[in-house]
Parts: C-alpha cells; sequence; structure tokens
C-alpha cells in the first residue's frame, strides 16, 4: 500500500487495498494472513542465564586470573588456586544478578497490542482477536478503545484520539477523514490512527493501513532490535585498564622467567614468582567493589525517587554533560490546567481567581451571582460575577469529572472546584435536559439545563453564534469591533500556547428552539447566544522543574528540550522554563545532513514536532560531538532514543512499559529536579570510585614492584596467598566502605568531566606512582633490613614485609581521602572497615590460619618496628597527595570551560 495514505481521499485508499467500506470476507482475510503475516511485534532473541551468566568472564582481568590460578595447580598450591577462582566467581554472580534483568523492550511492545478488534467482514461486523487484522480490512472504534493497527480513517463522528505516547502531544488530537499533506509530519496526519494510541472521544472506522512491523509501533521495535549496547565511561575504562594489566603482565612474565631461568632459578620458584606477579598486577576485587559501590548508590538513588536498572549508569550520569528532555510529563506535569481567562476586556490570571473564590462552597456550589445574570438580561455585572458565570458553564457544559475524562473538561472541572463551586451538586440542580455532543466537524458542544443554554467550543466558532456579550452593563449587543477584540485576544493567548476554549450561554429560553419539555429539535437551534469569555489552559511546567534546570546548568549541563508539540507550545514552555532561542522543528532536521546536524544541534535549545527518527538523530548528533547525553522520556516514541543514549532516564508514573524497559534510570516521582540529584548522586559516586581505583591501583603497582625487583636477586618476598589477602584485605571492607563517603560541597558547582578523560587521570598517575614508589622503596628497605646478608628469606621476614605492607595500606586510605577534600571523621563505617580488617590480619598471624599463610606470630618489638615503618611513610605520602592536590587544582582551573563543540 503507499506510503502516503494519508494524503490521499478515502477512495482511493480502499481501491488501491481492493476494498469498499463493508470490509473484506472472511476468505479473503484468510489469504491476506498468508501473505503478511500475524498482526504482531516479532519477538527478539532473548539471551539465557547461562549466557548472561558467562558474559560475566570475557574480562583481560578475570582470564589474566585464571591463568594464575590453572599454573597455581601445576605449581601444587592448591590453596592459592582455591582462593583465586574463589574471586572470580563471586566477582560474576554480582555480575550475573544486575544483568540478569534483561532488556525486555520487544516484549513490552508487544504487550501494547490490543487484544481484540471489531471488524467488518463478510458484511457484517465481527469481534476478532488483534493479531488475525490484515491490510485492508475495515475496523471500527469507538470511545475507549486501543487502536489494534496503522489506518487511515473513511469514516469520523467526534473522534479523538490520544497519540502522546507515539508522538509526545500533550493533548487528545481530533480527527476527521479530510487528506493531509503529503509531508504532513507524524502528529499532524489527522487523518490517520495508529496502533497502540487510545481513542478518548467519538467513534470511527478505519482501513487498516499496516499491520505487525510495518506499523509505526513495529518500526519502533526494529529501532530497539538494532541499537547495539552502549558502554558507559567507566565500563569503557575498567575494559581498558583490564586490557592493559593483562597485557602488562603477559610482558612482565615474558621477561621475568628467562631472566629467573637465566639465573639458576627452580621452575617451581620460577612459576610461584610468575603466579604472584599476576596476582600482584590484577586488582581482583576490583570488579566486585565497582559494582558494591555502585549498588549502595543504587539504594541510595532510589530513596530519592530514581530508580537505577543498570548499575554503570550510577557513574554515567555523573559524567552527563548534556540532558535531551521530552516536554509533556517530563518538564510539565501531563495534566492540563486553566492558566488564563478573559471577561469584558479583562485578563484574569487563574492563580487570582482561586485567591479571591467565591464565598463559601455553598454559595458557589448554588452559582453565585452566575446564577442570577441567567434570569436577568441586562442588569449589571462584575468581573467576579463574570468568572463565576464562565467556570459554572464550563462546568456543566461538560462530560468529565475531575478525575476521568477528556483532559480539557477535566480541566474546566478542576477550576470550577477550585473556584469553590461543588460539581456535582451543581450537576444535580442543574440537570441536563439535552445536547449536542462535541464533533471535529462543529467545534463546539452544546447542553440544555431546562430553560438555559450552554455552549463551550472553538472561538472563532463560538463567537459566530453570539449577538451579544457579557459586560460590566450586562449583556449587550455584540458588533463587529467587539468580535474582533474577542478574536484578537484569542490569537493573543494561543501565541502564549494556551489551547483556548469560548464560553457563551443563552438568556431566559432565547437562542434556540425547544419543545415542551426543554429538548432541543435540532444542532443548529442554539444561536443568538450571549458571549462570556475565553478560558486558556495549559500543561503546566512543574514549579521545581526551572529551578532543577537551573542547578544542572550550573554544573555544567546542557539542557534540551525534544518534544512532538507544535513550535508555539515548545517555544512558549521553553521561554518559561529558561530555554529560549531558536525553535527547530522535525522537518528541519530530515533536511540536514548529519555533519549540518552536528553542527547546529549545539546552539538549539528547544526541538518541536519531532518523531522517534528526529530524536535519535539529535541524540547521535551530540555523541558525534564528543557529548555524553541523558535522554528522559516516557512514551513509546521515546524508546530508540532512551536505549541509545548514554543513560536513558524514563518517567516511572506516567512512563510506558516499552520506555521503561529501554531505559537505565526511572522516575518514580517522574519529576525532572530528580535528575539533578541523581547527577549530584553520579558525581559523588564517581568521586568515591576514583579514590579507591587510586588506593587499589597504587597497592597493586607497590606489590608489582617488590615482587619483581625482589626477584631479580632471588628472593620470593611474597607468596601468591599473601598477595591476595593483602588485597582481600585493602580491595574488601575499607575500599568498600569509601562508597560511603559523603559528597564534596562543590559537586554541583564543578564542570563535568571531559569526555576523553578517564578516571585513571593524571592526578590519580601522580597518586599510583608517587605512593607507589614509596611504598616500594620502604619495604624494600625493611626487607634488606631484616634479612641482614641472608641467602633466603624466611618466614618472619616474610611475616614482617607482610603486615607492615598491610598497615600502610590502611594509613595511605586516609591520605587519599584527604586528596579529594573529604572529612576525615565523615565516615564511621570506614573506620569500622579498618578495624574489622586489622582484625582478620591478626588473625593470619596468631590463630592455626596462618599455617595457609606461612606467617609466624609477631612480637611487641616486632609491632614497634612496623610502627616505625608506619611513622616514617605516611607523611612521605602526605608529600605525594599535596603535589597531587597542586596538580589537580592546576587541572581544574584549566579544564573550567568543559564545552568546545561547535555552536556551545
Amino acid at each position: 500500500m503507499t506510503d502516503t495514505p494519508h494524503s490521499r481521499p478515502v477512495d482511493e485508499v480502499l481501491a488501491e487495498a481492493g476494498v469498499d467500506e463493508s470490509g473484506l470476507s472472511a476468505a479473503e482475510a484468510a489469504e491476506r494472513r498468508g501473505e503478511h503475516g500475524p498482526n504482531e511485534i516479532a519477538r527478539g532473541a532473548a539471551r539465557s542465564p547461562v549466557d548472561i551468566f558467562l558474559a560475566q568472564f570475557d574480562s583481560w582481568l578475570i582470564w589474566v586470573l585464571l591463568a594464575a590460578a590453572a599454573l597455581s595447580v601445576w605449581a601444587g598450591h592448591a590453596v592459592d588456586a582455591v582462593l583465586i577462582t574463589v574471586i572470580v566467581v563471586v566477582n560474576g554472580v554480582f555480575g550475573f544478578a544486575q544483568d540478569y534483568r534483561a532488556e525486555r523492550s520487544l516484549e513490552s511492545l508487544r504487550e501494547l497490542t490490543a487484544p481484540t478488534a471489531v471488524v467488518r467482514r463478510d458484511g457484517g461486523t465481527a469481534e476478532v482477536t488483534a493479531t488475525e487484522l490484515v491490510p485492508g480490512d475495515v475496523v471500527e472504534l469507538s470511545d475507549g478503545d486501543v487502536v489494534p493497527a496503522d489506518g487511515r480513517l473513511v469514516e469520523t463522528t467526534g473522534l479523538e484520539v490520544d497519540e502522546a505516547a507515539l508522538t509526545g502531544e500533550s493533548l487528545p488530537v481530533s480527527k476527521s477523514v479530510e487528506p493531509v499533506e503529503p509531508d504532513a509530519p507524524l502528529a499532524e496526519r489527522s487523518s490517520m490512527v495508529y496502533k497502540s494510541t487510545a481513542v478518548t472521544r467519538g467513534k470511527a472506522a478505519f482501513v487498516v493501513t499496516a499491520t505487525g512491523e510495518d506499523t509505526e509501533v513495529g518500526g519502533i521495535a526494529r529501532q530497539l532490535a538494532d541499537t547495539e549496547e552502549t558502554e558507559t565511561p567507566l565500563q569503557a575504562e575498567l575494559d581498558d585498564l583490564g586490557r592493559t594489566l593483562g597485557l602488562g603482565v603477559v610482558a612482565l612474565a615474558a621477561l621475568v622467567v628467562p631472566l629467573l631461568w637465566f639465573r639458576g632459578v627452580e621452575p617451581l620458584q620460577t612459576a610461584l614468582t610468575a603466579v604472584s606477579l599476576a596476582v600482584a598486577a590484577v586488582p581482583e576485587g576490583l570488579p566486585a567493589v565497582v559494582t558494591l559501590t555502585l549498588a549502595l548508590g543504587v539504594r541510595r538513588m532510589a530513596d530519592e525517587n530514581a530508580l537505577v536498572r543498570r548499575l554503570p549508569a550510577v557513574e554515567a550520569l555523573g559524567a552527563v554533560d548534556v540532558v535531551c528532555t521530552d516536554k509533556t510529563g517530563t518538564l510539565t506535569e501531563g495534566r492540563m490546567a486553566v492558566s488564563r481567562l478573559w471577561v469584558a476586556d479583562g485578563v484574569v490570571d487563574f492563580d487570582e481567581v482561586t485567591d479571591d473564590a467565591a464565598g463559601d462552597g455553598a454559595a458557589a456550589s448554588n452559582g453565585g451571582a452566575a446564577a442570577g445574570i441567567d434570569s436577568a438580561a441586562g442588569a449589571s455585572t462584575t468581573e467576579a460575577d463574570r468568572v463565576d458565570l464562565l467556570l459554572r458553564a464550563g462546568a456543566l457544559c461538560n462530560d468529565a469529572t475531575a478525575e476521568a475524562g477528556d483532559p480539557t473538561e477535566r480541566a474546566l472541572v478542576a477550576a470550577a472546584e477550585d473556584r469553590g463551586f461543588d460539581v456535582a451538586a451543581l450537576r444535580e440542580r442543574s440537570p441536563r435536559t439535552d445536547e449536542i455532543p462535541f464533533s471535529s466537524e462543529r467545534k463546539w458542544m452544546g447542553t440544555v439545563h431546562g430553560d438555559r443554554a450552554y455552549v463551550k467550543g472553538a472561538p472563532e466558532v463560538v463567537v459566530e453564534k453570539c449577538s451579544r456579550a457579557l459586560t460590566d452593563d450586562g449583556s449587550v449587543e455584540l458588533d463587529e469591533a467587539g468580535a474582533e477584540r474577542i478574536r484578537e485576544r484569542t490569537r493573543e493567548f494561543a501565541d502564549d500556547a494556551l489551547r483556548v476554549l469560548a464560553v457563551a450561554y443563552t438568556e431566559d429560553g432565547r437562542g434556540f428552539d425547544a419543545d415542551g419539555e426543554g429538548e432541543l429539535d435540532g444542532a443548529d437551534d442554539l444561536t443568538d447566544l450571549v458571549f462570556v469569555g475565553l478560558v486558556g489552559m495549559i500543561d503546566p511546567p512543574r514549579a521545581e522543574v526551572a529551578d532543577a534546570i537551573a542547578r544542572t546548568r550550573r554544573a555544567g549541563i546542557d539542557v534540551k528540550m525534544i518534544t512532538g508539540d507544535n513550535v508555539r507550545t515548545a517555544a512558549a514552555v521553553g521561554a518559561e522554563l529558561g530555554l529560549g532561542g531558536e525553535v527547530v522543528e522535525g522537518r528541519e532536521i530530515e533536511g540536514l545532513s548529519d555533519d549540518g546536524l552536528r553542527e547546529r544541534v549545539g546552539g538549539v535549545d528547544v526541538f518541536a514536532r519531532t518523531s522517534p527518527e528526529h530524536k535519535v538523530r539529535v541524540l547521535r548528533a551530540l555523541q558525534a560531538n564528543g557529548r555524553t547525553v541523558a535522554m528522559t522520556g516516557d512514551g513509546v516514541n521515546d524508546a530508540p532514543a532512551l536505549k541509545n543514549a548514554d543513560v536513558g532516564v524514563a518517567m516511572g508514573v506516567r512512563g510506558t512499559d516499552v520506555a521503561k524497559q529501554a531505559s537505565d534510570v526511572v522516575l518514580l516521582d517522574d519529576n525532572y529536579a530528580t535528575i539533578a540529584r541523581a547527577v549530584e548522586r553520579g558525581r559523588a559516586i564517581f568521586d568515591n570510585v576514583w579514590k579507591f581505583v587510586a588506593y587499589l591501583l597504587s597497592a597493586n603497582v607497590a606489590e608489582v614492584a617488590i615482587v619483581f625487583l625482589a626477584s631479580l636477586w632471588g628472593y620470593l618476598v611474597l607468596p601468591a596467598v599473601q598477595l591476595l589477602w593483602i588485597n582481600l584485605l585493602t580491595d574488601g571492607l575499607p575500599a568498600l566502605a569509601l562508597g560511603a563517603d559523603p559528597e564534596s560541597g562543590d559537586v554541583m558547582e564543578r564542570p563535568p568531566r571531559e569526555p576523553g578523560q578517564g578516571i585513571v587521570d593524571r592526578p590519580m598517575l601522580g597518586v599510583i606512582g608517587g605512593t607507589g614508589a614509596v611504598t616500594t622503596a620502604v619495604m624494600l628497605g625493611l626487607l634488606a633490613a631484616l634479612l641482614d646478608g641472608a641467602a633466603e628469606v624466611d618466614a618472619y621476614v616474610r611475616t614482617m614485609v607482610f603486615t607492615a605492607f598491610v598497615v600502610l595500606e590502611f594509613g595511605k586510605l586516609f591520605v587519599i581521602r584527604w586528596l579529594r577534600e573529604t572529612p576525615t571523621l565523615s565516615n564511621r563505617w570506614l573506620f569500622a572497615a579498618v578495624a574489622g580488617s586489622l582484625a582478620l590480619q591478626l588473625a593470619v598471624l596468631y590463630t592455626p590460619l596462618r599455617r595457609y599463610f606461612d606467617t609466624v606470630a609477631l612480637g611487641v618489638g616486632d609491632w614497634g618496628i612496623v610502627a616505625g615503618v608506619f611513622a616514617v611513610t605516611v607523611p612521605a605520602y602526605l608529600l605525594v597527595a599535596a603535589g597531587v592536590r597542586r596538580l589537580r587544582g592546576t587541572g581544574a582551573a584549566a579544564g573550567a570551560d568543559p564545552h568546545t563543540e561547535t555552536g556551545d
């Protein structure tokens, strides 16, 4: 079928489909089903739990450790092999537990399919399973239905469809059978309906033009299936670090093993040295500590209404320098609300109306002065009288309640209640005796209540039905000048992105031809009306969003609004939130090359009338410019962009299942301000990750240097089991407790990290190199002093070096925290962790465990030596840290402006 059924007359579309308005026969439908397949979205191949578990071991770090375990078995050191294997398996279990909740976006898309549909078959109607629909079927729709396939409308009666989940349009869209322009964007194709959208009002029939994966929702499913998982900055860097360490271990072993053979060292001793070097070089606990620290951050963020679905996204949030956000329900409240009124040449802010509500509830529920206006034509009125009548009429000429119904009508009911009306009591006292329902062709609705009638609808239509207008002097003749003032005010409201309705009423039965029972004789009866005023409504911005946007901008993060709404609405909401400047439409994006969009995207804050493809193109243009992008959204249309983003953020209350499954983070309160808190938490977590990576790697560098340099002189000073224990003590509780460190006060006042700046930056290299060199020099000096020329390292010497190394690591921990300006006493968990680790060290010295670690009990004098080593080394650490702090301050000043892309 043609790609543009929305632009062609109904008869042409039906002719091309080979069907008339009575629908297909059952036989024709079966034949077409064989050709097109079922109306469903294909399920993607899911990873099995076994695949997910095995994927946890696809890492250079893991491979090096497994090789070291195998070498330990060959050398007869089963304890070393068991410890290494246990560490590897524990890390794998942690990763598996997080990854098991694999992406289920395609499955959620399938669940959006309407279960049944009413279809015209064999000259009648039948209810069939939605999966049985085929192109050419004629389907009937009514209020509350979910559209089961894409199609061209052939009949409509007041049809309105909620397409927010697909297009981002905040209001239900009026539909008709009239063709639109071939290049009309999706949100403006009023002659079409689309799979998985919802009918909010009216009835219709449409001919199916696309089913299954050929629908707009199916296209989104294909994009999700084609999307590759993106690595966060931390993931990518840890992978690079593992590869570097793995290659370094291989190179070091290639150097040391031949050298030891050449020096005549026994093969067993050579193999054990190689194992020790491998264990010393690899921070075994790094993956587990990163995972657990991120998990701790996840718990904290959940308490702050941000649910993290993928652990690395916690850190990635801290690196974000652009937030691309949807408008409806994200920046705004996701509901229509009355914002402004106009009565008798005066604009009234609705907040002032509610502040000056109509007396007590009883007076307002009876209509107050407004009730008298209906029965006293020509009498003078006050502005408050006219406001009361405007809201009273809006509540009576209305099919909704405050909780259910059309969003526009719900806003009118809520406005009346805010003014003080008891709408339920009002409707009971003024029962409806007849009505003319709204239709997209008429563009107005009328209701009769005894000898009174109320009308609301499009201002340009309602004003033509009015002969008089309500003013300070009562109802007066509405001349052309008065009508033009109404039109001008309507345009001003519309320019401010308000949805505008006009309200009118009758005087003592004038303006309609009713029979004796108060019923209308025809739809054209409601004329000769009195114009009351205009109601301006908008989906209001959330109260806290403007401050949240300002806060993220102070943190060096750009904010861009990408919405399916029209340009006028997008510009008005953006301006209110501080997102001003040029607004770019989806059509303009289509006209730009990838390079052209890259040049343009940096200087634009607001994108309007966008499709899913436009959102993804904007996202990729930003990423191509080196930006780290968070994308927020709640609809089906947001899913491809959410999955392609560095961090996808879905709305938890209004969000579709598809958006949630495609995201990394779900906001439980749908509040943009939560993003600012999540970014702050992400930055604090990165600081903590930086601290323990620096802590771990500086220990590993010192271990490698000590083992390597001692081996050159024929000494195996730290066997693999002791190195594993050192790493367990330092990589375990103390490193994990660093994850509970509080954030520094300036975390949201500094710019994001540069895209190319990894976690292993110049300051960290300074820490690793400086403290590693200090530790190596001190430990080798201690070794030389204790050996005193001996040919072999005995258990006592090994125990002293082993214990002194552990104690120095705990001292270095607090030095590194000082380097990142973390208050010393701010983390009670860290003190508990250090105390616990020291207790474990004592256990391997003074319990039968020392048999497995080749240690001996130390005396008081020995601990005095360890204390002396500590007293000499920690000041040296502080000197290194002071130099690194100066280096870090210089780097921060040099990088004060993180945005260098074209157009920023």
